[in-house]
């Protein structure tokens, strides 16, 4: 059992890993059709796609490069900022690449935003981007396009499977949802 912080709670599990994992099988299976013949890059998010993006490669039967680029607009809170800042660009050239962004979770939608106004500046062949998860009641924006997603869910604070809190719970094997109170 995974040690929480006090005041901390995982109040139910969301998603199991076995329905995690039928659904990543079931994404890797829609890019392998719709990319056929093709090489693809495979861009995660860091941190919070880096599972994600591991399991769904190893289910990817095409060419793939693999690489990662951080962004952020959360920081410690439970809700984005809206402001969201490159950290860390890409190491690959990705010109006449396509690319499949990888997500772990689509909230307010500046993120997909920003990264699909970044993938055009990179002159890419095409781009596509991949989430698990994504929370339609948050969004605030909405000019972009998740061409393969995972799951739609409520709005909730989730963890686990590489999403976290102030960088923990990261390391839970399936979503759960998190709940925070005041500690005396």
């Amino acid at each position: 059992m995974l040690e929480l912080v006090k005041g901390e709670k995982v109040t139910h599990c969301l998603l199991s890993n076995e329905q995690i994992a039928t659904r990543v099988k079931e994404l890797a299976a829609e890019i392998n059709r719709d990319y056929a013949g093709k090489e693809v890059t495979l861009l995660g998010t860091l941190i919070g796609a880096n599972i994600f993006l591991a399991d769904l490669a190893r289910e990817i039967t095409l060419n793939a490069q693999l690489d990662f680029m951080k962004v952020s607009s959360y920081g410690a809170s439970t809700t984005s900022s809206g402001n969201v800042k490159l950290v860390y660009p890409p190491a690959l050239n990705l010109e006449n690449k396509h690319v499949i962004v990888i997500e772990d979770i689509i909230d307010t939608g500046h993120t997909a935003v920003f990264m699909q106004d970044f993938l055009k500046t990179q002159n890419v062949a095409s781009s596509a981007l991949c989430s698990l998860l994504s929370k339609p009641e948050r969004r605030e924006v909405t000019n972009f396009e998740c061409k393969y997603l995972g799951f739609e869910i409520e709005n909730v604070f989730v963890v686990g499977y590489g999403l976290d809190y102030d960088q923990r719970y990261r390391n839970l094997p399936y979503i759960g949802v998190l709940k925070i109170k005041e500690v005396d």
